[in-house]
């Protein structure tokens, strides 16, 4: 089983991208965050794989960060969840949102995300609740840092918003500024954001 690649980036869309591993070019599907995180073309990056194999299928899932291969797992667990409708879910929500939301079994906000409907969400919520702890303790690894990291982004988004930005554009452009740096204040997430939106 495939579990990291390390290699240069060759094509990248909002889905899927191929990496170069010494001449051999892997086709990795990815959720949105992890897309919104990528290096430029030709560049080394790194992604945690799940090899997802069935009788007539072998395709690779990347993430970005440990926690995020690790949601995906545990969405794969939950009955009536497949590879593609767990990607949805890490494309719609952060791992600590999705934390949150199992956790306060806020199933309106799990039925936000395409493809998740009532029963699903109540199954994520019966099913995840006493699982995602595991989740939990990744996403809060550096402590109130990590929570004031958060609560900082969510911020810097409404700011972008305010300034004219639709809200997905705006929660990406952040996630990629996150990703690259951590600790910024909201004032330079949302410059850095800026500087994302206006390179696009």
């Amino acid at each position: 089983m495939i579990a990291l690649l390390t290699g240069r980036l060759r094509r990248k869309s909002r889905d899927y991208l191929v990496i170069d591993v010494n001449g051999v070019g892997y086709e990795v599907h990815i959720p949105l965050s992890t897309s919104s995180a990528l290096p430029g073309i030709g560049e080394e990056v790194s992604l945690h794989i799940h090899t997802h194999v069935r009788e007539d299928t072998l395709a690779l899932f990347g993430f970005i960060d440990e926690a995020e291969k690790d949601a995906f797992l545990l969405l794969l667990g939950v009955s009536g969840i497949g590879p593609r409708l767990a990607l949805g879910v890490l494309s719609s929500l952060s791992v600590p949102d999705i934390v949150r939301a199992i956790q306060s079994s806020d199933d309106s906000k799990l039925c936000s995300i395409p493809g998740i409907g009532k029963k699903t969400a109540a199954r994520m919520i019966l099913e995840l609740r006493d699982k995602v702890a595991c989740l939990a303790a990744y996403s809060c690894a550096d402590g109130d840092a990590g929570v004031r990291q958060s609560g900082n982004a969510d911020d810097a988004v409404s700011a972008l918003v305010n300034l004219g930005y639709k809200k997905p554009l705006a929660e990406e452009a952040v996630k990629k500024v996150v990703h690259r740096k951590s600790g910024l204040t909201v004032e330079e997430l949302i410059r850095e954001g800026l500087s994302v939106l206006t390179s696009r």
